[in-house]
């Protein structure tokens, strides 16, 4: 088995089946493809596939041409799993939220595993992607894949890759970023390396599942930590009456020893809001409290009240208050240049604003309509074009997610309050509040 199968993915005769057509799923069909390997994508929503199969794409910065390139190399888009036997290597790249008690919740992982188990075969590969808590695949893939009576290692290959998508970043592609890669044994890990760099420029081998686990936590927690001393640095200056940007970029003048993370409004995206907790929560049941970590945690989910306080002060200091105002907020995406709204703070914040009294609207060029959002309410809204006569149309404009497409100077000629949470203004004015 393990010779067939390396010598499919070798000579690129392998079908390889991607469960997951989102931000992460999809790039990677596309790298797949793109080398001329068979591929056959597995969505829940027919929504997704529906518009797959038709030519169109549903991520912005995913354009389609390249959508109608991957249906030209004889891509297929399914709900159907029974498809996953005509696979001979499955890579799972779905949710790993949290739950309400802000818990790992894997029932998307062990969902979609269940409805694959009845499909597997001898001389497959599965791999997951979805970022998780160290003994996931070992403690939860494993006994399911084994339930089919297929032995790991000999007729049957496990490994745990974590993907490192970054969205609207040009700098980087699926293709150039490394990819770390852990097998259940040491056959699994040669399979799960051979196939990953048929189309990733650097493969890092790890000794375990567990281990590369743990380094996609530890590469989100080292962000979401020092964003958290950042956000705090904020606080503080913001009290000392200092510009933190002007701080922040003066100490990454220093050649060394020095990394600048930039403060917000709060954390976002698919990673840095929700990865710390998996840790912290598979932590307790080795009897250890990451406080650090929780505590990093506390300083970013306080930040949208922060922001909102700075709102809530500008006004009073206009005569006005946040009960009965119109406020503008600018950007719903979690990052500048994405139309990626998972954990956006955008939200939060415009929620928590709404239920203060305030008449609540939004402009993003990446996301004209609100979407259906799975844990927070629904604004029956769109994208308000930003004329002048719009701008000064509201008691405050908030920038939430600096996007490049918004003309700031036509913003701060006309806006009557500005609250800047992204230090994009460098110069003080007196309409401008940081944040």
């Amino acid at each position: 088995m393990l010779t067939d199968l390396l010598q499919k993915i070798d000579d690129r005769t392998a079908t390889i089946g991607i469960v997951g057509l989102g931000y992460v799923g999809l790039p990677l069909a596309l790298r797949f493809a793109e080398v001329g390997y068979k591929i056959i994508g597995f969505d829940i929503d027919p929504d997704k596939v529906g518009q797959l199969m038709a030519g169109q794409s549903y991520i912005e910065h995913i354009s389609p041409p390249s959508i109608e390139r991957l249906l030209a190399s004889g891509f297929e888009a399914t709900t159907d799993y029974a498809r996953a036997t005509d696979a001979d290597a499955l890579i799972l790249c779905v949710p790993t939220p949290l739950d309400k008690h802000r818990e790992p919740d894997l029932s998307y992982v062990l969902n979609t595993t269940d409805a694959l188990v009845p499909y597997l075969r001898p001389g497959q590969l599965l791999s997951l992607e979805s970022t998780t808590y160290p003994g996931t695949t070992d403690e939860a893939l494993l006994p399911r894949v084994q339930s089919r009576g297929l032995e790991v290692g000999k007729d049957f290959f496990l490994v745990y890759s974590p993907e490192r998508e970054d969205p609207g970043n040009t700098k980087f592609t699926t293709q150039t970023i490394p990819k770390v890669c852990g097998g259940v044994t040491p056959s699994c890990l040669k399979v799960g390396v051979a196939l990953y760099s048929g189309v990733i420029d650097r493969v890092v081998p790890v000794s375990s599942t567990r281990a590369a686990e743990l380094t996609k936590l530890l590469e989100n927690i080292h962000r979401a930590v020092n964003i958290g001393l950042v956000n705090e640095m904020k606080i503080v200056a913001d009290k000392m009456d200092i510009d933190i940007y002007e701080v922040i970029r003066a100490a990454a003048t220093k050649p060394f020893g020095f990394v600048p993370y930039y403060p917000g409004p709060g954390l976002g995206g698919h990673c840095i809001p929700i990865d710390p907790f998996y840790l912290t929560w598979k932590a307790r049941e080795y009897g250890v409290n990451t406080r650090f970590i929780e505590l990093a945690g506390e300083v970013n989910s306080a930040m949208p009240d922060f922001v909102i306080g700075k709102v809530v002060g500008a006004l009073n200091n206009r005569r006005k208050s946040l009960n009965g105002s119109r406020i503008l907020v600018l950007g719903l995406a979690y990052k500048k240049n994405v139309d990626d709204m998972r954990e956006s703070p955008s939200v939060v914040l415009m929620e928590r604003m709404e239920n203060l009294g305030a008449t609540i609207a939004y402009s993003d060029p990446h996301i004209p309509v609100f979407p259906q959002l799975r844990d927070h309410r629904h604004f029956d809204l769109t994208s308000v074009e930003l004329t002048p006569e719009n701008i000064a149309g509201f008691d405050c404009v908030l920038i939430a997610t600096d996007h490049d497409r918004f003309n700031y100077d036509l913003i701060k000629q006309h806006a009557q309050l500005i609250v800047d949470s992204r230090g994009r203004y460098l110069d003080p004015a007196d309409h401008i509040v940081r944040s």
